[in-house]
């Protein structure tokens, strides 16, 4: 019985650590592509090999994702529509931000992002498009950026436009996007609620 609980415990956690990988930050059109950002909002690093990115045709295995390897706790990782050394020049980015470029299921003014894990299951989705969601963001030359409590919920009207001056420190391209590619600065105090809620979360379960 200890045995199969302790199973069951493990399982629990590496369920956890994969509902730790987020969409927290997109552009659907720029001067210098689009891009969509993940972020391991947990406390433990996460291998990412084998896992997939697509959009509104919801299947595993669209864009594989195994090149960002171990993905560090608070590490963020791009994937580009440009090249990727490109895209790292265009937003000025240092040689340790993960970028793999080149992908070809673009997004649309209204689309999905969705990101799934070795497993095929579905880690985190977003669903957006300023016309089908009245009074949303449209991030066309400006990126839009999760707030901590919409983390995982597809709540697109959890997201807000990048700003000159914001927390993420927002710059601009050489293209002129403005946007943070490669950081997302929760607000003070997001991830020890984070961590409470997954705690929380697991108890319920047992």
């Amino acid at each position: 019985m200890k045995q199969i609980i302790s199973i069951l415990s493990v399982a629990a956690l590496a369920g956890a650590a994969n509902a730790n990988i987020r969409i927290t930050e997109w552009m659907y059109s720029g001067g210098n592509g689009e891009f969509v950002e993940f972020t391991n909002v947990g406390a433990s690093a996460i291998d990412m090999t084998g896992w997939s990115y697509d959009d509104d045709s919801r299947l595993p295995g669209g864009f594989d994702l195994s090149g960002f390897g171990v993905v560090a706790a608070g590490q963020s990782v791009i994937i580009a529509e440009t090249d990727a050394e490109a895209f790292r020049a265009a937003w000025g980015l240092s040689a340790s931000v993960q970028i793999l470029g080149g992908y070809t299921n673009n997004l649309g003014r209204n689309d999905e992002i969705n990101l799934f894990n070795s497993n095929g299951d579905l880690v985190d989705r977003l669903t957006y498009g300023d016309q089908a969601f009245a009074g949303s963001i449209r991030t066309q030359n400006f990126s839009g950026n999760v707030l901590p409590a919409a983390l995982g919920l597809n709540d697109v009207f959890g997201w807000v436009l990048s700003a000159s001056g914001d927390i993420n420190g927002s710059t601009l391209s050489a293209a002129g996007d403005l946007g943070n590619p490669g950081t997302w600065v929760p607000a003070p105090g997001a991830m020890a609620l984070l961590g409470m809620g997954a705690l929380a979360g697991m108890r319920r379960r047992r």
